[in-house]
């Protein structure tokens, strides 16, 4: 019998000297559970402490450069979100539903809640967001376009009330759209947007939610799902946080501005507290020379669909071709890229000057500011000359076209390369048979054929303002 008597009762002292043999393996795994253990119970919450009062300090002192503070809801622990988020009475309304219309126990409709929450809500990092990611966005943009600042009312942006929430509604072009704007309100606030579905890609996922963004199904159909995004929404309306949305929706397939969709625009206005901030809208509008998805876009539109066929190995060898051009200096960037700021707009305003608060008319106004903004490039220029004349035009006659509608347009709106409208569309004519959409034959500039489609993608882009001119003819 193991261990010693002594009168009549057991000893453990020789049990507790004996050599127990283990696996390796099992040795690793009991130390590193007693190591987490003792983490958990004596270091971490004092780490977590000490490096949370530095990080509340550092952000206390980038405030006070930033023309709207950091709130203190988009600093919150996701934890704590999360958790209010789904204890929200609306939320708990939505999950009794749900379980009653789909026959399952409340314990199981309040976890698949607490999913949507955990996929939706950030985790944002102010040393990511503003150590990290502005410099990249900055370096990127710098490196691919010729970025020009347009239209920018400084005046009327200081005039908003500090105590709103200020929500940038942009037309969407490209997925550079993010990081162009990104880096160009940095001095203003960090920008929360929604990204699709497209971005829950590991480790893309983590570092996009740690930049304040926030991940949406677009083809959801699931009340509850809409009405755990719906809160969010509206709790971060209410919280202050500075956002950026897209009210087309997705990227413009035509090259045109697109119809507003009211689903985010819907939550950010109806599920804000009544009397609580007044919401400002800001109408941010984009341009390019070159639109990288262009081709993909355009072949989507023409199949009637919205399925991009981008694989990551055409990414790849677009990248690595770029730097391979950077490495024998024959690198060009890709044309111009320009963002303009338009009049804000403020919800407690419009919504007194409407009869009926309807947040379809709200859309039309936010896109109809959006357009009045849009930069007017090079390349859109060209494409338009051509497509107007039916895809063909001698050289003379193509720059005294772009001259006429230079000349129809606000001076705000136009960004020509060197002020000077002869280079301006050279310029453009080069951009664009650079990439075998047009050819030069003598003087004579035509449409590739098959390439008419494309052309006309860069023209739409700016064929709201001579519609406009039009009607008023």
């Amino acid at each position: 019998m193991p261990g010693i008597y002594h009168g009549g009762v057991p000893c453990l002292s020789g049990a507790m000297t004996r050599t127990v043999d283990m696996p390796l393996w099992a040795l690793v795994v009991l130390v590193g559970f007693a190591a987490v253990t003792f983490a958990s119970h004596f270091l971490f919450p004092s780490v977590r402490w000490f490096f949370r009062r530095r990080l509340e300090r550092a952000v206390a002192k980038l405030n006070e450069r930033l023309e709207r503070p950091i709130e203190p809801f988009k600093l919150a622990r996701r934890h704590d979100m999360i958790q209010r988020l789904i204890y929200d009475p609306e939320v708990s309304r939505a999950i009794v539903a749900h379980a009653r219309a789909e026959g399952i126990p409340e314990n199981v409709a309040f976890e698949r809640a607490r999913r949507y929450a955990r996929e939706i809500v950030p985790s944002f990092s102010a040393t990511l967001y503003f150590g990290f990611a502005i410099r990249v966005a900055k370096f990127l943009s710098q490196s691919l376009y010729r970025v020009r600042l347009g239209h920018f009312d400084e005046a009327a942006l200081r005039r908003i009330d500090p105590e709103a929430t200020v929500v940038f509604v942009m037309n969407h072009r490209s997925n550079m759209d993010y990081v162009l704007v990104t880096w160009l309100a940095a001095e203003r606030s960090a920008l929360s947007y929604a990204v699709g579905e497209w971005a829950r890609v590991w480790p893309l996922s983590r570092m996009i939610r740690a930049t304040g963004a926030y991940f949406i199904r677009r083809r959801s159909r699931g009340e509850l799902y809409r009405r755990v995004l719906a809160r969010y929404v509206g709790m971060a309306t209410d919280g202050g946080v500075t956002q950026a949305m897209f009210p087309e929706g997705g990227l413009s397939l035509t090259g045109a501005l697109q119809p507003p969709k009211l689903g985010l625009l819907k939550y950010l206005v109806e599920e804000r507290e009544p009397d609580g901030r007044d919401v400002v809208f800001v109408p941010v509008a984009i341009n390019y020379d070159r639109v990288f998805e262009d081709r993909l876009l355009v072949a989507a539109g023409q199949a009637g669909g919205r399925r991009f066929p981008a694989r990551l190995s055409v990414i790849l060898r677009f990248i690595m071709g770029q730097v391979w051009l950077r490495l024998r200096g024959r690198y060009h960037r890709h044309g111009y890229a320009a963002v303009s700021f338009g009049a804000p707009l403020s919800l407690r305003e419009f919504q007194r000057s409407e009869p009926v608060s309807e947040v379809r008319g709200l859309a039309r106004a936010l896109m109809v500011r959006i357009g009045a903004v849009v930069p007017v490039l090079p390349v859109p220029l060209v494409a338009r000359a051509l497509t107007e004349a039916g895809g063909a035009l001698d050289r003379a006659a193509l720059e005294e076209s772009v001259a006429t509608m230079v000349a129809a347009l606000p001076h705000a709106h136009t960004h020509l390369p060197r002020d000077d409208l002869g280079y301006a569309a050279r310029f453009g004519l080069r951009v664009l048979r650079k990439r075998g959409m047009v050819e030069e034959s003598g003087a004579q500039v035509r449409s590739v054929a098959g390439q008419e489609a494309m052309v006309a993608y860069y023209a739409n882009s700016i064929a709201h303002f001579f519609a406009d001119a039009a009607k008023k003819r």
